[in-house]
């Protein structure tokens, strides 16, 4: 008997822990924001992130390959240079090859570095062909949008407050969801515009690859092209004041239908929408 209530409780002390585990597994995690024990960059979702990330790479190959060979070099010259082994120091004062070697190679090396970073530089700077455009304006301390290409309809977009974190969604992380996110559509070129209103604030979503600082009474370019549908998350970059950390950035990536309909939604809501040629169902007053 008491062989068999142990393997019963057994039994239901897996099943427990086996729905958990499936449990765990079918959760999706919210697309854009760091993950726990994540390494390296996060993923990309636009092809300038993609070419950060190859970038990133050659850089890491040629600082590896420098600092490897930098500690060579001094191992051997602590070996090789000893007081044991040397009890006369040597009286050399110049070597003319060397003097050229170490002036020419550390200059290939930044023409190597900087070729890419030039490219990369241009690549991101203006848009190229893009279909619609949207101001990015921050304030102290939250962002606003402007889409003039869809009516001139606009987004403020503000942490949650303390009330409303203690109802936060699955796709809502702590101190970076917001009341109203930027919507964006999918495959789609967006050029971005963004300025300030008080001080510097600093527009950076990482999963994007974009980090521009917006500056009052300047505008700045820079362009994305979300790849997935989803949420991202971002952060001022900048000490933009005593609120700079409850400054959060979401955007909200949906297919072109879906963004003409939330484009429609806002229209409505702000009053924007065309008079209709239809006649009112109420007819006018008698005078």
């Amino acid at each position: 008997m008491i062989g068999k209530r142990v393997l019963g409780i057994l039994g239901v002390l897996s099943a427990i822990a086996g729905f958990g585990v499936a449990g765990s597994a079918s959760a999706q995690p919210v697309i854009g924001v760091p993950h726990e024990w994540q390494m390296d960059f996060p993923a990309p979702y636009t092809p300038l992130m993609v070419k950060v990330e190859q970038l990133h790479d050659i850089l890491l190959v040629i600082i590896t390959v420098i600092s490897v060979f930098v500690a060579f070099l001094l191992l051997y010259a602590m070996w090789r240079f000893h007081a044991s082994r040397n009890p006369t120091p040597t009286t050399t004062t110049h070597n003319t090859f060397l003097e050229i070697a170490w002036t020419i190679v550390p200059i290939l090396i930044l023409v190597v570095i900087a070729i890419p970073s030039f490219r990369l530089l241009y690549y991101g700077d203006k848009a190229v062909d893009a279909a619609m455009t949207i101001k990015v304006t921050g304030h102290q301390w939250y962002w606003s949008y402007a889409y003039p290409d869809q009516g001139g309809i606009v987004v403020e977009s503000r942490i949650l407050s303390e009330a409303d974190r203690v109802k936060l969604k699955p796709n809502q992380p702590r101190m970076m969801a917001v009341d109203d996110e930027m919507v964006v559509p999918v495959g789609t070129v967006i050029r971005i515009i963004g300025t300030a209103a008080d001080s510097m604030h600093g527009w950076t979503v990482p999963g994007f690859g974009i980090k521009k600082t917006v500056i009052p009474g300047r505008l700045n370019e820079g362009w994305i092209n979300v790849t997935k549908e989803g949420y991202y998350f971002g952060q001022c970059s900048q000490i933009c004041g005593n609120n700079h950390s409850y400054m959060p950035i979401a955007v909200r990536a949906v297919s072109k239908p879906d963004f003409d309909k939330w484009v429609e939604q806002k229209k409505k809501s702000a009053g924007l929408l065309p008079a209709t040629d239809v006649a009112s169902a109420t007819p006018p007053a008698n005078r």
